[in-house]
């Protein structure tokens, strides 16, 4: 598949057509023992198999610490801001949801992940707004199966057009 990074943003209409496509695919990210602990932190969960090395060495069967699946996911938004695909007009995108969620495989400690990003659909939602629903892929570097699988909805809002005065 080829990689599309785009120039400029797309206008809304542009987006629009482009309805079917792969919008394109992040950077490699690396997921570190230090980011699994702050989320840990951040969320409350301290499951040892996500923050305690030396027990996941002995008692895991990935012989080491995973990045929570939760962690895994929540990086698509930010990943996906760099595919550069958020109109050119655009006011506010706000995270409006996920369907069809399916985790896959564990993103082991120190592996690097990308996002890859496919258009399904952008409807109007009223004057100047839309949403946007992509099928998102986090892939796992070196391995068959990604780590998961997400469709996401987002809200856009176009910025209004300042009346004449």
């Amino acid at each position: 598949m080829t990689e599309i990074r785009p120039k400029t943003p797309p206008t809304f209409e542009q987006l629009k057509a482009m309805a079917g496509q792969e919008l394109g695919v992040s950077e490699w990210t690396t997921i570190d023992q230090n980011r699994i602990n702050q989320f840990a932190e951040c969320t409350g969960d301290h499951q040892w198999i996500h923050v305690d090395p030396e027990r996941a060495k002995r008692q895991s069967p990935f012989r080491t610490t995973i990045a929570h699946g939760y962690l895994t996911l929540s990086i698509i938004g930010a990943l996906a801001l760099d595919l550069g695909i958020v109109p050119e007009n655009t006011q506010a995108a706000f995270n409006y949801g996920f369907d069809k969620v399916r985790f896959l495989a564990p993103v082991r400690v120190g592996a690097r992940i990308r996002l890859r990003t496919t258009l399904l659909s952008v409807e109007d939602r009223g004057p100047g707004q839309y949403l946007m629903k992509a099928a998102n892929t986090v892939e796992i570097e070196g391995e068959q199966r990604p780590a998961l699988t997400a469709e996401t909805l987002v809200m856009l809002y176009e910025r209004r057009k300042r009346a004449a005065p």
